[in-house]
């Protein structure tokens, strides 16, 4: 093991919770620790574990809620839970929600490292995998390349769903890569961009004399993209006739030229995307039910650039370096106030918005720093707000504070500026919520 596998482990009994990371760490671990679920969730906004091993029973938030908080953003996280009030009913229902192991108390280290063992062969990353090219440190986009790394490694179709300019392609692209098919080729088709007499042939291919214009016989995406991975982008678009032709290549592997007599045998993995709600369209009768649940084997969900906010520092200097090199300009950075407008723009354009204003900035920008002004020209809309700290709910308020620490990598001075409170202040609030700002310095 090259890299020490992390455990986060949580109890709100200090000796019970130094014990427990002596024994991990004698067996070569990175261990972290807290006393609380609260600083638990604190802790994992910062860093990333390969498992989370929590006391069930602890004043305020338990070890199962606990666990609730963390699958609906890290479900790819395994959970095992101690507890030396475990019963039967509770281990089975530990288990039916999704928790890995269900440990009780005073435990047998063997038994307890073996559990862990386990939890951890099931975390692991797959190996020999390229990186992925999306930049984030957001825990919903961290989240959805958790479970891409699992199903990479599957011949599973794949629905990603997301609004237009969020990351689909380049999400497939790092299923592919990730994938064992990551030496074939990896072709991408807009089915909304083709027209529909094309369409198929663009697909399927066609031989000589098929049609008009048909000179040569045509391979097809299907048959060029053979031992590799096809990408049906916005696939909500495809006509409805050529939906049935595409059913039948994902039940019978095979796809037919069109003014074929013959059908040609084809060994691709498909992966579609699209912006639409496939339901409404099923609906409506403008999708197929049964192409649907062919392409729907999983389905992975892209969050808007709003929900991400974290990225948007990283993304913008990102495309501010890649874009400078284009151009050939020396702008290196955004001002202050300049990257404060990006971080508080609404986005409906999302990623693909995002790097479009980081581009004209860097076309028109006559200084190494981007100042304000340029921002907002290149945004032509007035920013929109994050929802200010005194408007917002008590229930977000820890992912409030976290977020701006991300944003600012740690430095309270300017996370206090944007939430427009006084050091002091939030300090106060950092210490209610048991988030250290350390946690959160690059």
């Amino acid at each position: 093991m090259t890299t020490a596998s992390t455990i986060l482990i949580v109890d709100d009994d200090p000796t019970l919770l130094r014990l427990l990371g002596i024994l991990l760490r004698e067996e070569g671990y990175r261990v972290l620790s807290a006393g609380s679920a609260e600083q638990a969730l604190a802790l994992l906004a910062a860093e990333k574990p390969n498992l989370l091993l929590t006391d069930l029973r602890m004043g305020g938030m338990d070890g199962m809620a606990l666990f609730d908080a963390v699958r609906k953003t890290y479900p790819m996280l395994p959970v095992i839970i101690l507890t030396a009030h475990g019963t039967i009913p509770e281990a089975v229902e530990a288990t039916r929600r999704g928790v890995f192991g269900f440990i009780t108390k005073p435990y047998e280290a063997k038994a307890l490292l073996a559990e862990v063992g386990k939890a951890l062969a099931v975390d692991a990353p797959v190996p020999d995998c390229a990186e992925s090219q999306i930049v984030t440190r957001s825990p919903l986009m961290q989240a959805v390349l958790d479970e891409a790394r699992v199903v990479a490694a599957t011949d599973a179709s794949v629905l990603i769903l997301g609004d237009t300019g969020s990351g689909k392609e380049l999400l497939a692209q790092t299923l592919h890569d990730w994938s064992p098919r990551r030496d074939a080729d990896f072709v991408a088709v807009n089915c909304g961009a083709i027209p529909e007499q094309l369409l198929e042939s663009e697909l399927f291919g066609h031989v000589k004399g098929s049609f008009t214009g048909a000179t040569r016989d045509h391979r097809g995406l299907f048959q060029s993209a053979e031992g590799g991975t096809v990408f049906l982008d916005e696939i909500g678009d495809m006509p409805l006739p050529l939906q049935v032709k595409l059913l039948r290549v994902l039940q019978e592997r095979e796809v037919r030229p069109v003014g074929a007599t013959r059908s040609v045998p084809v060994d691709v993995r498909i992966i579609s995307a699209t912006h639409r709600d496939l339901d409404d369209e099923i609906a409506g009768g403008r999708f197929r039910e049964d192409l649907y649940y062919r392409l729907n084997v999983v389905n992975l969900s892209l969050p808007p650039l709003a929900e991400r906010r974290e990225d948007i520092p990283l993304l913008a200097q990102h495309f501010l370096a890649a874009l400078a090199e284009k151009y050939r300009k020396k702008v290196n950075g955004f001002a202050g106030d300049a990257l404060d407008t990006l971080l508080k723009a609404a986005w409906p354009g999302n990623v693909r918005q995002l790097f479009n204003v980081v581009e004209k900035c860097v076309a028109l920008s006559t200084t190494p720093i981007i100042p304000l002004s340029l921002v907002e020209r290149a945004l032509n809309r007035p920013g929109e707000d994050i929802t200010s700290f005194d408007d917002a709910r008590r229930a977000f308020e820890r992912d409030y504070l976290v977020q701006l620490l991300k944003m600012t990598a740690g430095n309270v001075t300017n996370a206090a500026r944007i939430a427009k409170r006084n050091r002091s202040d939030f300090y106060t609030l950092l210490n209610r919520h048991q988030i250290d700002p350390a946690l959160f310095k690059a």
